[in-house]
């Protein structure tokens, strides 16, 4: 049975009666869309494209992927916001698309709490500052003296309002210090300038700046995740710096599945349950771990409480640097 947005409404009202049995009892009849709201080859169509090969087979039913990429994950994100709540379309939802992206553009055509119920959190991916091997700054606090001693210093992302941008803007309100932001159109580039010293620093995720770790080319100084990496276990965290203002810093970037709002929550509680069933399988635990990512085990409403706090948390980041996109 499909369920528009009023027989769900009234549902609800009368205790879901009989009608939420025969949703869950009959769903799924047809393939599911599963909308990445980014191109194919990242690693929010990377996750989609595993978990819904598997879920297609527990369900019983065709998961098809659906790239809709543009204006950081919103528009793909609309387009899911504005879908039928019969169970029938998932979201693959990230920190841009769910959290920072309100804040940012003026005129989003969804609210990224308000238009969606959260099915599963698939899991976080630190950032970490690097240097290159150059670089007289072997510690984070040796970037904040010299920023506090007015040196001019630089910091590369994948563009504004990005995570990298962000986790610069967050160290720089904390740390009460000036960096300025490179922002560039892609990781890629801008960690090469940081490799050939035409930019002081940058934060990016792991599992990019890792190889260049490993191979000695950057240095990392820090780490964004509230405890340190078992994938880096002598870099510090942040926090661990000892600076003022940075004890309870943390940036995590993370990927989850969103229906939208008014999905029969049988439907949700099911989508969830099997896809933690997915995500728990040896295979996809060390796929999620190439990934630069750490497992996340929350409940429904747990993902919903820290989205919440991601959103305003960020709101406050981009509101004091005055970020702006169009």
């Amino acid at each position: 049975m499909l369920m528009t947005r009023r027989t769900v409404t009234l549902a609800a009202a009368l205790g879901w009666l009989t009608g939420a049995s025969r949703a869950q009892g009959q769903w799924p009849t047809r393939p599911i869309s599963y909308i990445v709201p980014f191109p194919a080859g990242g690693t929010t169509d990377v996750l989609g494209r595993l978990i819904g090969q598997k879920l297609g087979t527990a369900l019983g039913q065709t998961i098809v992927i659906d790239n809709r990429g543009g204006a950081g994950g919103s528009l793909g994100s609309e387009i899911a916001a504005r879908a039928a709540p019969d169970g029938y379309t998932l979201l693959g939802g990230t920190i841009s698309s769910h959290a920072i992206n309100v804040s940012l553009y003026p005129k989003l055509g969804y609210d990224p709490i308000k238009s969606f119920v959260p099915i599963t959190l698939i899991g976080t991916n630190p950032v970490v500052l690097v240097v290159n091997q150059a670089s007289p700054y072997k510690t984070l606090a040796d970037v904040v003296a010299a920023a506090k001693a007015k040196k001019p210093l630089s910091s590369a992302s994948a563009g504004s309002g990005t995570s990298q941008h962000l986790a610069l803007e967050l160290l720089k309100a904390k740390a009460g210090v000036d960096i300025t932001h490179i922002p560039y159109k892609g990781s890629g580039p801008a960690i090469q300038d940081v490799i050939g010293g035409q930019v002081d620093m940058m934060f990016d995720a792991t599992v990019v700046a890792g190889p260049h770790i490993e191979s000695g080319k950057l240095r990392a100084l820090a780490v964004t995740s509230a405890k340190r990496l078992a994938t880096m276990p002598n870099v510090p965290t942040v926090a661990e710096s000892g600076i003022p203002g940075l004890a309870d810093y943390e940036v995590i970037s993370w990927q989850a599945i969103f229906a939208p709002a008014g999905t029969p929550k049988p439907i949700v509680d099911r989508l969830h349950i099997e896809i933690a069933k997915i995500l728990n399988e040896p295979e996809m635990q060390e796929r999620i771990a190439k990934l630069g990512m750490q497992g996340a085990d929350m409940s429904t409403d747990q993902i919903a409480a820290f989205q919440k706090a991601e959103v305003a948390k960020w709101a406050t980041v981009i509101k004091n640097a005055n970020i702006k996109l169009e």
